[in-house]
């Protein structure tokens, strides 16, 4: 196996410590995450067009929102994915700040995109369903608001990341303001139990019986499979980009690009 060269020093070395951890290194794990896209693919199509129709078509009409409550069944899902990504980026950047292991750093590097873009929808889609709700796009409410700061937490994990040319001091900067960052997904969560905000409770809990339809809930169980299923290929093909990129000067990147030439 030849020797990889990176920015890092000779780490993973958990990744040796059993044959169950050989998938630690990238070099290893580059080829699974190859295989398992098209299959994650084809699964979030057919979860979304069965989600889809459920709550477009199958789904009743709610008796106080009229038809308008259907855009639930992307808001809700993107808006959990939202902070589920967000503590799972947060999660793979401190073990890699711990560790020092090059795969995990780069899998919050992975997920951060993915995040950002579900918090966006999530924000957009509560707009759609604010204005005939409430009468406006947009209000400073605590959800909407620690919502947005979700956004910006993205993004400015994205942009100090790219700021710092050395791949090592980029990680170690990004995985200090995920984990700062983490503590806005309770309150984004629990903001309308904390609060009297205009955003409507949880209809979804733990720890009560749902307040909707079985049918609504079932299609909406159904979208966000679909785009967790998703928010995985995704991750796992920006991951294998990052991959290649960092470790463009070893010899088995080199042979690999030469095969896809």
């Amino acid at each position: 196996m030849p020797t990889i060269r990176t920015p890092y020093p000779a780490a993973d070395g958990p990744a040796r410590a059993g044959s169950w951890l050989r998938h630690a290194a990238p070099q290893a794990f580059f080829p699974v995450a190859g295989r398992l896209i098209p299959w994650l693919l084809s699964a979030a199509l057919l979860l979304t067009i069965a989600g889809l129709y459920i709550g477009l078509f199958a789904a009743p009409t709610d008796h106080q929102q009229g038809d308008a409550y259907r855009i639930i069944f992307v808001h809700v899902p993107t808006a959990w994915l939202s902070m589920l990504i967000y503590l799972a980026m947060a999660f793979w950047a401190a073990v890699g700040l711990v560790l020092n292991t090059r795969l995990s750093s780069m899998m919050a590097s992975a997920l951060a995109p993915t995040g950002a873009l579900f918090t966006f929808l999530a924000l957009w889609t509560g707009a759609l369903w604010g204005k005939p709700t409430w009468g406006a796009w947009w209000v400073w409410d605590a959800r909407l608001t620690s919502e947005l700061i979700l956004l910006f937490l993205y993004i400015g994990f994205m942009a100090l990341q790219a700021a710092i040319s050395d791949p090592r001091r980029a990680d170690r900067a990004g995985a200090v303001l995920a984990l700062v960052g983490m503590v806005n997904v309770p309150v984004i969560y629990f903001s309308v139990q904390w609060w009297n905000t205009l955003h409507q409770g949880s209809s979804v809990s733990l720890r009560s019986a749902p307040t909707m339809a079985a049918l609504m809930l079932q299609g909406m169980l159904i979208m966000t499979l679909a785009l967790w299923v998703y928010a995985i290929a995704a991750t796992l093909q920006r991951l294998r980009t990052i991959v290649l990129e960092r470790e463009r000067h070893t010899e088995w990147v080199q042979r690999y690009i030469t095969e896809q030439q």
